[in-house]
């Protein structure tokens, strides 16, 4: 009887485990995976540089070592989509580190190196933690000064929570729940995920330790995360809005196949020549330098008061461009039409500039008025493209930026304003560059310059 009893307990245990099956496996997809068991480093590697890493207390800490390069503990498996969630430390404002997305190691190109988006940790005063940089390859892709109110966010000698969110080509990141940076990218679909300790030369910096706990994945049944309204969005697809972009006012003022929106600056439509809109470009085409020569300036049909203009421009060697607004086309002018102007050129050959003011007339400028202000490292290669942006604030204030940094900022109107104009050439239009209104434009300054993404959003 015991045996029969058994066996008929048995199949009902059986029995049981049909009807009700256990739902780990079935959860594992849906559910939160940790990446870090709290006591070990499996499923981690250090690769490229010889920083320390080991497990204290719960804890992965990562140490700076003398003369090493960018250090970084990396997942064995790579991933697509997911979202990434962990708390980060840095202990001193010299611990620069951050967490690698969809990143690779060692591939052509980049012997022995990490490259990737990295969701960057900056505990120095310049407070760009959460902003993502392309580590070995495109530098910074989002820097905080496309988000300044989110800068205060992370806080040094504490555990910060941090969230990041890949899905498709978009990806968002979060630090102590405020959204961060917000960037739509084709390239690197999947990749590793990987914990960075920065190189360093210094005595200063030696010893010094980041930490990294709690570090969870999600990889299925995702769900976009909301993001506030006013994040500006960097998107690297050409001519392309997404769904948040939409949403939120932008339109495009090129749709990367027509010349739908836009018409000669000295007529009614387009220019039959020397402009060509070809591979989701819009190119002026060369005529020895001579401004206004050949198609001559185009600029669109409507025209904007207060707003948020992004482009991005490619420049060949020696070329001279520019894109204004606030343009009227009321004043008479035998080159091209007059009007704010940001100024786009080839520093290095161009010979305007060594013209105008201390620098006024150089890339990103107000041209002929004052000065971008411009690291090095935001000045992508002749032949590359760039990402140029006006901000004119319905309160008169306006900001340049060049791929993502404020390069500079004035307030139409004020005295600083006022005598800028008057020193320039500018001075003998009455009320230049106060118009109510205006139209954008491109400039044909002979030389061959392309122009594509280029999106506004009207600010009320």
């Amino acid at each position: 009887m015991k045996k029969l009893t058994a066996m008929a307990t048995g199949a009902v245990v059986a029995s049981m485990a049909f009807i009700y099956p256990r739902p780990a496996r079935a959860q594992a997809a849906d559910s939160w995976q940790n990446l870090f068991d709290g006591k070990t480093l499996n499923g981690w590697k250090r690769v490229a540089g010889t920083a320390d890493y080991k497990v204290e207390n719960g804890v992965i800490v990562g140490t700076t070592v003398m003369n090493s390069g960018n250090t970084f503990l990396v997942t064995e498996k790579e991933y697509g989509d997911f979202v990434l969630e962990l708390d980060a430390m840095v202990e001193s404002p010299v611990s620069n580190s951050g967490v690698q997305t969809r990143s690779h190691f060692d591939t052509e190109g980049h012997t022995g190196k990490v490259y990737g988006r990295q969701v960057e940790f900056d505990p120095s005063e310049r407070s760009w933690s959460g902003g993502i940089y392309d580590e070995a390859r495109r530098q910074w892709l989002y820097p905080l000064d496309l988000h300044p109110q989110a800068k205060s966010a992370f806080k040094v000698g504490q555990f910060n929570h941090v969230k990041v969110e890949c899905i498709g080509n978009e990806m968002k990141t979060w630090v102590n729940n405020m959204p961060i940076a917000y960037v739509v990218d084709p390239i690197d679909p999947r990749g590793f995920i990987g914990l960075q300790v920065h190189g360093i030369t210094t005595k200063e910096q030696e010893g010094k330790k980041v930490y990294f706990k709690n570090i969870k994945i999600k990889t299925a049944n995702l769900k976009p995360s909301p993001f506030p309204a006013d994040v500006y969005v960097v998107n690297f697809v050409p001519n392309y809005l997404n769904g948040y972009e939409k949403q939120h006012g932008w339109k495009l003022l090129f749709d990367g196949k027509t010349s739908a929106g836009w018409r000669s600056a000295k007529g009614t439509a387009f220019p039959a020549k020397g402009w060509e809109i070809a591979d989701g470009t819009l190119t002026v085409q060369p005529s020895a330098g001579k401004e206004a020569a050949n198609g001559g300036d185009i600029v669109t049909n409507a025209q904007y008061k207060a707003f948020d203009l992004s482009f991005e421009f490619r420049l060949t060697p020696g070329a001279n461009s520019g894109v204004k607004y606030f343009v009227t086309l009321n004043e008479k002018t035998e080159g091209s039409a007059i009007g704010l102007e940001y100024q786009v050129l080839d520093d290095a050959l161009h010979p305007d500039a060594k013209l105008g003011r201390d620098g006024n007339r150089t890339l990103a400028s107000l041209y002929d008025l004052k000065k971008a202000d411009k690291n090095p490292r935001f000045i992508h290669p002749i032949g590359e493209w760039n990402v140029g942006r006006v901000v004119v604030f319905p309160d008169n204030r306006v900001e340049h930026y060049l791929n993502g940094a404020k390069v500079l900022e004035y307030t139409r109107g004020s005295k600083e304003f006022l005598e800028l104009v008057a020193q320039s050439k500018y001075h003998i239009w009455p009320n230049f560059g106060m118009a109510p209104q205006g139209h954008i434009l491109l400039q044909d300054h002979g030389n061959n310059v392309s122009f594509r993404s280029i999106k506004i959003k009207e600010l009320k």
